[in-house]
């Protein structure tokens, strides 16, 4: 394989789904959404990898959480402008910094609150958990779900406020295990509670990424999303 990790295996994107019909605006931000607050004042905010809010497997991936007993949001932080394969990640990175996208979640989370959620959890998938390791420096999420994330720096950890688990890659070229490991010491020696865990034998995205013949890859994503969701269900009520 050649080029970065997280834009190997990308989602086979298609319009005019059944999926379409479940967008609404949320903080200014066009919205995919399962669940609803009217059954559930529990939300849980999805922040996508670099391909966007309409991957399908992060939609499935709303679908179960909201199965669960969640309001779930899958906003697009991107504006109509996820990263296309073909194109150079260094020419569109910068004009979709994790910075910009933790100011739009936090307008994510104060709408929810406004609109009736009582309790708020974040998980973020690749450059979703770089823009979340932002936001959860402040106390207004209860709990947050990193997913192999892109890269992060001991101080993002260090700032972290809230419930966070960690989950990685064996094979991640944005954070090796060790880092990871090294994310988990720090974590373990602030009075939150926290939660490291590698998989072994998948590579950088597999949660969202995964081809759905890699029966040991399968394996691991369905276990990453249970560990997600088990997360949640401890924080988030």
């Amino acid at each position: 394989m050649s080029g970065p990790q997280c834009c190997h295996n990308p989602p086979a994107i298609s319009s005019g789904s059944k999926q379409d019909d479940h967008i609404e605006n949320i903080g200014g931000l066009t919205s995919y959404t399962a669940g609803s607050l009217a059954s559930s004042n529990l939300a849980i905010l999805l922040i996508a990898d670099i391909h966007g809010y309409e991957a399908p497997k992060l939609r499935q991936i709303a679908d179960k959480v909201a199965a669960a007993g969640f309001y779930v949001v899958v906003p697009d932080f991107f504006y109509g402008d996820p990263y296309v394969p073909g194109i150079e990640l260094s020419s569109w990175f910068p004009n979709h910094l994790p910075v910009k996208g933790c100011e739009d979640a936090r307008r994510v989370v104060a709408d929810l609150r406004s609109k009736g959620a009582s309790a708020v959890g974040v998980a973020g998938f690749c450059w979703g958990g770089m823009t979340l390791s932002k936001l959860s420096t402040d106390s207004e999420i209860e709990a947050a779900v990193i997913l192999h994330p892109g890269p992060l720096s001991d101080d993002d950890i260090h700032a972290t406020k809230v419930p966070t688990t960690i989950l990685g890659a064996e094979v991640d070229e944005y954070s090796p295990p060790e880092q990871i490991k090294k994310f988990g010491e720090i974590l373990s020696s602030k009075p939150i509670d926290n939660l490291v865990k590698i998989y072994p034998g998948v590579v950088h995205g597999w949660t969202v990424r995964y081809k759905d013949d890699d029966e040991h890859v399968v394996k691991c994503a369905m276990e990453a999303h249970a560990d997600m969701l088990n997360w949640l269900k401890k924080y988030v009520k």
